[in-house]
């Protein structure tokens, strides 16, 4: 009986048990359906009320600096009264990726001041940590130094120590670049060449392979004696980092946790002397370029950034006929931290009277070359080398083996030869391949550089700077010179050392490197990656 008394009480109770957890999950509902709209109105309320800030427009302060070109550029000028110029966007992009990153740049640059890099306080030294200064000879006119320069102070640059000759020495061009904060401009004047003649390094064993020696070795020379100053003004002028850097190379600061270089550098350990960039080069689709910097997207990894397999799996497909993977160098660029005894090593490393600098190469960022970008290269190289075109001549003017050939070319073929030699060995027509080395990783597409200088050109930031030094010409014109013949006394040593003292000092120092050296390091030259033949002679 009891089992049968307890059937219909159990069966009771469900119904009343079912009823209660129904009732229970529909309030559940019924609450988590009115929370979030009653959020959301509040939210919308504080808007509609001015409540919220903004976190972005009150990360940067409104009484800083402002950059060049940002008050009262004429935004639309680019596009309107430029009819053609240069610092005009151009309308032909490489890739509809890269043409959606600078509209997009563009389009806030219209609309807001460039708003991006509003309120961005690049002058002010009191806020940089650490402090990057970049060193680099130039003969290119305003239509590369600029974007180059403005470029590399949107990443956190803050000086620049430029040795001008050529186009680069001319009063049109080193006025702007003198009125821009944080940039030094050094002509090679006899005053600076007697000053160089004196230097220690013409005693010294390390770079003496590529002394008295014409073209790319004489560039190499000159280089090394330049960063040899640039060390001096940089060490007085407070710098953390120092480096050396063309005007066809960017720094693309990848790895870091924002695209900067100063926080790039900032994460380094403290033990660390030198980091090195391995180098990219640019990979051209077409033969018209005009603007590398906003019309280059496609470039090939370095060796150190992909696996041996893959690197000597697909060398042939990436060499393509030419003589080394790279046309050019491919040992990387470098950054040293500004210290006592610091020497350069050749143009692309650093090194360290005293030790054996401490260095690491980074495994993300990199030198973005842009080597060979347009058909002019040729001729221009050619023009400012008196070598005759031949296999043996050449090997005394060019180091790298591309450069003879080039050279050759340029010196001996007709335009139309030159114009067809360039498009098989320099220009990547091949779609299909293209693709199959995009997917392998040994291409990439980087559009960061190519969208910031784009979004710099459309503020009017370039433009602003022309015109700005235009109308302050007259006022500096008196003065120049004498300002640029103090900065040398001042900031350069009779004996061009980073070793500083008295010249008993000096000797004394002297002593004590020969005891602690018997052979000096020789200085890096401009090397191309490893072929697959000197692979398999280093494992033999």
């Amino acid at each position: 009986m009891a089992g049968y008394r307890g059937g219909p009480s159990s069966a009771s109770a469900g119904p009343g048990g079912g009823a209660a957890a129904a009732n229970f999950a529909t309030r559940m509902l019924l609450l988590l359906t009115l929370l979030p709209l009653a959020l959301a109105a509040f939210a919308f309320a504080l808007q509609w009320r001015g409540g919220m800030r903004d976190p972005a427009g009150a990360a940067w302060p409104a009484d800083t600096q402002q950059f060049p070109g940002m008050d009262n550029s004429p935004r639309g000028s680019s596009r309107g009264g430029g009819g053609g110029s240069y610092f005009a966007v151009s309308s032909s992009s490489s890739s509809s990726a890269a043409a959606d990153c600078a509209e997009i740049l563009g389009r806030s640059a219209s609309s807001h001041g460039i708003s991006l890099y509003r309120g961005w306080s690049f002058d002010s030294d009191a806020a940089i940590t650490p402090k990057i200064c970049i060193t680099g000879s130039t003969s290119a006119g305003l239509h590369q130094i600029l974007p180059w320069l403005y470029y590399h102070k949107v990443i956190g640059v803050s000086h620049f120590i430029l040795f001008v000759e050529g186009e680069a020495s001319k009063p049109a061009v080193t006025s702007v670049l003198e009125s821009i904060r944080g940039v030094k401009i050094i002509y090679r004047t006899q005053e600076l060449k007697e000053k160089q003649d004196r230097s220690r390094i013409w005693n010294e064993t390390w770079l003496a392979g590529f002394f008295y020696k014409p073209c790319n070795y004489e560039l190499f020379v000159k280089q090394s004696l330049n960063m040899e100053m640039a060390i001096v003004m940089a060490r007085d002028a407070g710098m953390d980092w120092i480096i050396h850097l063309d005007t066809d190379e960017l720094i693309h600061p990848a790895g870091a946790r924002e695209y900067s270089l100063r926080r790039l550098l900032l994460d380094v350990p403290d033990n660390v002397d030198m980091v090195v960039f391995p180098n990219y080069e640019s990979s051209i689709e077409r033969d018209d370029i005009k603007d590398p910097f906003t019309e280059v997207s496609m470039f090939k990894k370095n060796y150190d950034h992909l696996p041996k397999d893959t690197y000597f799996g697909l060398y042939k497909e990436a060499t393509r006929g030419n003589p080394n993977y790279f046309l050019t160098y491919g040992n990387g660029k470098s950054a040293a931290r500004v210290q006592e005894h610091l020497r350069p090593n050749g143009a692309h490393r650093w090194h360290n009277y005293m030790k054996t600098p401490n260095e690491i190469k980074l495994e993300e960022a990199a030198i973005l070359h842009y080597t060979y970008t347009k058909f002019s290269d040729l001729t221009s190289r050619r023009d400012r080398c008196g070598c005759k075109p031949t296999k043996e001549d050449v090997k005394r003017c060019f180091i790298l083996e591309f450069d003879r050939l080039a050279f050759i070319i340029a010196s001996t073929a007709t335009e139309e030869e030159m114009r067809n030699w360039f498009r098989e060995h320099v220009v990547w027509t091949d779609k299909d391949t293209n693709l199959k080395l995009l997917r392998k990783g040994v291409l990439t597409r980087i559009y960061a550089p190519m969208a910031i200088i784009r979004g710099l050109k459309e503020s009017g930031v370039f433009t602003s700077a022309v015109t700005s030094a235009k109308a302050s010409s007259k006022m500096k014109s008196s003065n120049m010179g004498l300002e640029q013949r103090e900065s040398i006394r001042s900031n350069v040593t009779a004996d061009q050392s980073t070793l500083g003292g008295s010249k008993d000092e000096l000797q004394a120092t002297a002593r004590k490197i020969l005891e602690m050296v018997e052979k000096q390091e020789d200085a890096m030259p401009p090397m191309s990656p490893p072929s697959f033949v000197e692979m398999l002679e280093s494992a033999l």
